[in-house]
């Protein structure tokens, strides 16, 4: 089934994982959908497909895997590793990401179901995988595209480098449903000087990359670009098919 752009709906799903990011990449061709639970993620995308939006986009944060990334660098997907597959991002509209965000570097993301905080486990998952950035939402928004034979891609920007451990206090932060809960972070400040080095490391980190999901946003435009790509490509972008690994 060919993708199409259509100016009468929403152009792009884009599945995001916290709502600043859905505040960000909301405009009029793009239905967000932030994340809850999996299952009930999955059913909100394959709703939007019903109801007539073509192509899927992750967005948000990612952790860094490759020793080279910092906070701030944006990755474009050429392909998303999921449970034994790989999932082939949209050449034509990953392409014309990259060529539109100045600094931006294509590479392979892997889909996580927990937060990846461990330098050690982020060492060895880019060695087993080959990925250089790891996010919780690429993996389904990768699933429902191949379900659907739909077109997809994945934008993301490094929030925490590939050495550095995310604080356990922003762990518990960060709420199923998107939001972020300060009461723990404040509690690790009050109660106990340890975590405060970090948790100060992560606030430069989150500006810097929160700062980089808003420019290059701004840079794509509506539809996150892809009503451009539509029109060079007479409105068709072709659809991916995973492949086992």
């Amino acid at each position: 089934m060919a993708a199409r752009f259509s100016a009468s709906a929403a152009a792009v799903v884009a599945l995001v994982g916290l709502t600043f990011e859905a505040r960000i990449a909301a405009d009029p061709e793009v239905l967000v959908v932030c994340r809850g639970a999996e299952t009930d993620v999955a059913d909100a995308l394959r709703r939007a497909v019903r109801a007539g939006c073509r192509n899927l986009i992750s967005f948000g944060i990612a952790g860094g895997l490759h020793p080279d990334l910092r906070a701030g660098d944006c990755i474009i997907a050429s392909d998303i590793a999921d449970t034994g597959r790989l999932h082939a991002t949209d050449v034509n509209w990953s392409r014309n990401l990259v060529d539109a965000i100045p600094g931006a570097r294509i590479g392979r993301i892997v889909g996580a179901n927990s937060i990846v905080a461990d330098p050690a486990v982020k060492r060895e998952l880019h060695l087993r995988t080959g990925a250089v950035a790891v996010d919780m939402e690429s993996h389904i928004v990768a699933r429902v595209a191949a379900d659907h034979k739909l077109a997809f891609t994945a934008i993301r920007v490094v929030l925490d480098p590939a050495h550095r451990a995310l604080p356990e206090a922003a762990i518990l932060a960060a709420n199923g449903d998107g939001s972020v809960n300060m009461t723990p972070i404040l509690r690790a400040i009050f109660s106990s000087s340890s975590q405060l080095p970090a948790l100060i490391q992560l606030g430069v980190d989150a500006y810097a990359a929160r700062s980089a999901l808003v420019r290059l946003r701004r840079l794509l435009g509506p539809g996150f670009g892809l009503s451009r790509l539509a029109d060079d490509l007479g409105s068709q972008i072709p659809a991916n098919q995973p492949i086992p690994i």
